[in-house]
């Protein structure tokens, strides 16, 4: 059996709420993500569901628990070949086009891979070519979104983290864009987990985890582990 990209045992995460207390938001979670998973993580807003993509990408630290990366290797060393986040808010480069912008991940990484070619050719596979000498902000949010997506894919991470990346889309749009980004990650077996408000794209992703009063529940019953 292969390592699993992702192990988390009893994760706990609580913040400070300014009143001298605590604020619990994940509990003892345990967790784990292969190679190939599509995973879908719900709940209502505040529920945790960024906290635990931070966390699962090694943006963020456990209050208490463990989590390790047994075929990624280091927390150092995760990003940006084997992990990629799509984060719900702007993260483009404001100076950079949108072409660059998706270049820049293997531009960091000094790839033997041409950066702009493969850049040009998530554009076109994500139906977003028209964007790609435009500025970030010349872009409506919806652009700006995908524009993310494609960055998030231009290394060929192994792990990709999306938190709300349809969340400026319509719902048309958002199924359409969904079949590319999926057709892009079914080529290199990525895993893919996906922070949704969106039930049409939980629906579309094998496993639904649900993150109820900070307790994660595996609906499926195969992605938690024991």
């Amino acid at each position: 059996m292969r390592d699993p990209l992702v192990l988390a045992r009893g994760i706990c995460r609580s913040f400070d709420d300014g009143n001298e207390s605590r604020l619990r938001v994940l509990i003892d979670v345990n967790c784990r993500i292969d190679a190939g998973d599509r995973i879908a993580v719900v709940g209502v807003s505040g529920s945790g569901k960024t906290t635990l993509l931070h966390i699962l990408g090694g943006l963020d630290d456990p209050t208490r628990g463990n989590i390790t990366w047994p075929a990624l290797g280091s927390q150092e060393r995760l990003r940006p070949a084997s992990v990629a986040f799509v984060f719900q808010m702007p993260s483009l480069f404001p100076a950079l086009t949108v072409i660059d912008n998706v270049a820049l991940p293997l531009v960091l990484l000094d790839s033997t891979v041409d950066a702009s070619a493969r850049a040009e050719e998530l554009l076109m596979k994500l139906e977003l070519s028209k964007i790609a000498n435009m500025l970030p902000d010349e872009l409506s949010g919806g652009h700006a979104q995908r524009a993310a997506m494609a960055r998030a894919l231009a290394a060929g991470p192994r792990l990709i983290l999306a938190d709300e990346p349809t969340g400026q889309l319509d719902g048309a749009t958002a199924e359409h864009f969904l079949d590319c980004v999926m057709a892009v990650i079914d080529e290199t077996g990525a895993a893919f987990v996906v922070a949704t408000h969106d039930e049409t794209v939980a629906a579309r992703l094998e496993t639904r985890w649900s993150i109820v009063a900070g307790r994660l529940n595996d609906d499926a019953g195969s992605g938690q582990d024991s």
